[in-house]
């Protein structure tokens, strides 16, 4: 980590990378290990967190490094391939998905991680193109790319795929699987307020929501235990080698200010347009059920590029339920109907995405027996 005052090698890097963005004056010589984190540097990095969507800090850690040295790269700066000892990742591999997604490729969601979907996505284009099938993206496919119009465009190329990919699995909550993900956990108890934890209280949401999935027919899992704090990165692989449908991680917020307040949902998503658009929908639908429920400030639904979001292969949504810190939140936050209340607007907005506007009650009107009740038609009707 990295913060005002700090110097050396390291904070010099730093400074070079931020004045090829042109957040920062290019650096005089200097000897490299002198190199100062002062107020100009400080800005420079809360300004380019506030660019990428990040918390914004001013502090550098892994997740400001990995998105300093992504921003650097430009599609056609360098060669792109599949390397399962060091995965691509950057701004061009981006952009690259985003142009083959254009071209009708199914490059998946867009998340600037060249993998093997994107691997094989460049090899179909090279052959299609008569270009050398090796997978990698050189000077010759980036020459041929540049020679081709786009064949889709005013709209999302991804959505289709996602959308039919909703409405194929049907209505039912029976046999879905889903990573319910409780933020913190063991040593890191996130806000805190006397002996109000918000990793217990997280937990305790997500115990009940699972109740309440697996009751319904659905497969549940846990990213954690009471002792445990997985990284986001160990988080989403354990949801990826499940090969899980849906993503909810849940949180409980707070903050130095008494009035701060509300509830916010995220999704997948940068500024240059990428998007996860089924986990956008979901997070409009999250956000829609719990302020209805709740009456909390609609603090409203953002795209972030955090690698929970980012690094998942399914829809995914983070959820911040309410300020532990504010206290008529935290008076209610600390009371079990409430929390009930919560549990019941996550599943209910799980099964609206489902349901895809079919037979769709009017938010905060579906309760657990109504969703209960809706599944057993569904059922009984399949079988006559």
């Amino acid at each position: 980590m990295l913060r005002r005052g700090d110097r050396g090698p390291a904070v010099a890097d730093i400074r070079d990378a931020l004045a090829s963005l042109n957040l920062l004056a290019a650096p005089p010589e200097e000897d490299r290990r002198y190199a100062e984190f002062d107020a100009a540097t400080d800005r420079a990095v809360r300004s380019f967190q506030q660019l990428r969507g990040l918390i914004v800090d001013g502090v550098v850690g892994p997740v400001t490094v990995r998105s300093l040295t992504d921003a650097r790269w430009k599609l056609g700066d360098r060669s792109l391939a599949y390397t399962l000892s060091a995965v691509m990742t950057g701004d061009d591999v981006m952009a690259l998905q985003t142009r083959l997604a254009e071209l009708g490729y199914n490059t998946g969601r867009p998340d600037g991680i060249f993998g093997p979907l994107t691997d094989g996505c460049v090899r179909e284009f090279q052959r299609h193109r008569g270009l050398d099938e090796d997978g990698v993206f050189g000077a010759a496919t980036y020459r041929e790319l540049n020679r081709i119009g786009r064949m889709v465009t005013g709209g999302r190329p991804q959505y289709l795929r996602e959308h039919q990919l909703i409405q194929m699995s049907g209505p039912r909550l029976q046999g879905k699987r889903i990573v319910l993900d409780p933020a913190h956990g063991g040593a890191d108890a996130g806000w805190q307020h006397g002996s109000a934890r918000a990793s217990d209280l997280v937990m305790d949401v997500a115990r009940r929501l699972q109740s309440r999935m697996q009751t319904a027919g659905m497969t549940t899992f846990l990213t954690r235990d009471e002792d445990g704090n997985p990284s986001p990165e160990e988080r989403a692989e354990y949801a990826n080698s499940l090969g899980a449908d849906l993503l909810l991680s849940l949180h409980i917020d707070g903050s130095p200010s008494p009035q701060a307040c509300g509830i916010a949902t995220f999704h997948f998503g940068t500024d240059s347009g990428a998007t996860s658009t089924i986990g956008e929908t979901l997070a409009a639908l999250v956000q829609r059920e719990l302020v209805s429920r709740t009456r909390f400030m609609d603090c409203r639904v953002h795209h972030r590029p955090w690698d929970i979001l980012r690094l998942t292969k399914m829809p995914a949504v983070q959820v911040e339920m309410g300020y532990l810190s504010n206290p008529y939140e935290r008076s209610l936050l600390l009371d079990d109907d409430f929390r009930n209340r919560l549990a019941d607007g996550l599943l209910v907005a799980v099964k609206r995405l489902y349901l895809d506007g079919r037979d769709d009650p009017h938010t905060g009107t579906f309760s657990f027996s109504d969703l209960l009740a809706h599944e057993q038609m569904i059922h009984d009707a399949a079988v006559r």
